[in-house]
């Protein structure tokens, strides 16, 4: 039941022997992962604003991006995703999720502010959380500069930028500041012992394998232990009351397909409100190749949906 887009996808990575992540070195895959968006992303719609700035972090200035969507009017206040890139906490940037942002602005009509979060080997956990919780308490005190509204704030990402705006919404509860209103969850992973029964079954042959992930989790965790530090895997919290509202998005052939929906699960069982949808034909990071799998564009507007409707 995969896809016939994806499987093509599939097959015409490996009839080209594109090497996976995993045999290449942290330099040689974000250098890869940048060049790959040409051939499976969109061209980049048009939005009334992209600027560049930088959030104050625990370590040094946080690189981020300003999008406001198209026909928007420069001093309108509105609602906010600071959103987390994908990449296993090892590559992606601004660029690579560039023109996911785009889209996500213009569908839903809210701010997007895009985090350009510190990643393994070079900073190991938890320097991508204190950045992803630093930008989002800085976007909500630069509310007023932004022409944003500091009521109305949301947070999300994809894969390890999912992973992230979970955590960040646990510790913006656990402190009390900033107030989020809304988790976008795009396949996050949520627990790092990946135990789950969908790394066994679509942990070969669906891009994002078994090995690829240990790669990633081997560059950014410095020991096991860390692995289970609910910074890391936001399934192992004790607490996941009074959170935000969740969209959880999953993919049918992704490794981390189980992790979501248990994630999804605990949050409703709890008595947060929280949707899951699983894209049962998908693999994992479908959701930025509109240009080759026509349902990432499905995919892309029922995110911008939910948030818009979670945000008004």
């Amino acid at each position: 039941m995969l896809d016939p887009q994806a499987r093509s996808l599939l097959k015409l990575i490996e009839e080209r022997g594109i090497p996976p992540t995993h045999l290449l070195t942290p330099e040689e895959a974000r250098r890869a992962y940048r060049d790959r968006r040409f051939f499976t992303q969109p061209a980049p719609p048009d939005v009334a604003l992209v600027r560049d700035l930088r959030a104050d972090g625990l370590a040094g200035p946080i690189p981020l991006r300003l999008y406001r969507p198209l026909g928007s009017a420069a001093d309108a206040q509105l609602p906010a995703l600071v959103y987390f890139h994908g990449g296993g906490y090892v590559i992606g940037d601004l660029d690579t999720h560039d023109v996911l942002c785009r889209e996500l602005a213009n569908g839903s009509g809210c701010a997007v502010v895009a985090v350009d979060y510190r990643m393994g080997p070079e900073h190991r956990f938890p320097a991508a959380v204190d950045d992803c919780i630093a930008a989002t308490r800085w976007v909500h005190r630069q509310a007023a500069s932004l022409a944003v509204d500091p009521t109305r704030l949301a947070v999300g990402g994809d894969s390890a930028g999912g992973n992230l705006a979970a955590v960040v919404s646990l510790a913006a509860r656990d402190g009390g500041d900033p107030p989020i209103r809304f988790q976008l969850l795009i396949y996050p992973g949520t627990d790092m012992r990946c135990t789950a029964p969908s790394h066994q079954s679509n942990g070969t042959g669906y891009l994002l394998t078994r090995e690829t992930i240990a790669y990633f989790l081997g560059h950014y965790f410095a020991e096991d232990a860390h692995k289970v530090d609910w910074r890391a895997s936001p399934l192992l919290r004790d607490d996941v009351s009074n959170l935000p509202q969740a969209f959880v998005l999953t993919a049918g052939y992704d490794p981390l397909r189980d992790e979501g929906l248990a994630y999804a699960q605990r949050l409703s069982e709890a008595g947060n409100r929280a949707t899951q949808v699983c894209f049962e034909r998908q693999i994992h990071g479908f959701i930025t190749m509109g240009k080759v799998i026509a349902e990432a564009n499905s995919a892309v507007g029922l995110c911008a949906t939910e948030l818009r409707n979670a945000l008004r």
